[in-house]
């Protein structure tokens, strides 16, 4: 049976440019490790059965994208074992749903401008980490967050605000990370701000071993 992926762009908040080539870099990456990929903007894909999809993957999603009866679905998918993985501005999405909250395990709170800065691999023992050196420099937008998150999730790296400007979480800023939720598995990356990203080969192997970490496969 051939192993779907649900990717998810619907944003009712800010859009980012990059969102047509992630679309393109994650169906790229499903044609080459074997995995179909079915991309929507349509909140009605999560009022039908997510069962057909190993994960979901919600790319740059802003805003409140779900309806109530997707939502429940959603939750429920993931509760029952379903992979969850967020992308860089899924943590600008459904901010009046508490459960999103605790499913991603932080939410956005602001950013400096985009420039390049260093992020510091603590874990190199997830598939999205594992190819990456220990200071992986990197250009984007380094997202701060309402809250540390540290406490529950498993930090895979973090950002160091020593190497750009603007940062305001301090010495302890995690920045990808990964988690679970009932019985599913939940990554987030807050990289992948510009269309650049999603042409990096070590970004690529970064989202596809999230994807592959959260879908077990």
């Amino acid at each position: 049976m051939t192993t779907r992926v649900l990717v998810y762009t619907r944003t009712a908040d800010y859009r980012h440019d990059s969102i047509p080539a992630a679309v393109a870099a994650v169906r790229s990456l499903g044609a080459a490790h074997g995995f179909d990929v079915d991309a929507t903007e349509d909140p009605a894909a999560f009022e039908t059965p997510l069962d057909p999809y190993a994960t979901v993957v919600f790319l740059s999603t802003s805003g409140d994208v779900l309806t109530p009866p997707g939502r429940t679905r959603l939750a429920a998918y993931v509760e029952g074992g379903g992979g969850f993985v967020g992308v860089h501005a899924a943590a600008c999405t459904e901010y009046d749903w508490p459960y999103y909250g605790e499913l991603l395990g932080a939410r956005f709170d602001r950013h400096p401008e985009y420039q390049p800065g260093k992020a510091v691999v603590e874990d190199r023992g997830h598939p999205a980490t594992q190819h990456l050196p220990t200071v992986w420099e990197f250009t984007d937008e380094w997202y701060d967050f309402r809250a540390n998150p540290r406490d529950a999730v498993r930090v895979l790296a973090s950002a160091d605000e020593s190497s750009y400007e603007g940062g305001g979480m301090g010495r302890d800023h995690p920045l990808v990370w990964c988690r679970e939720q009932g019985a599913g598995r939940v990554f987030y990356t807050a990289l992948g701000h510009a269309p650049e990203a999603y042409e990096d080969p070590d970004f690529r192997a970064h989202l596809l071993g999230g994807i592959t970490w959260a879908a077990a496969l």
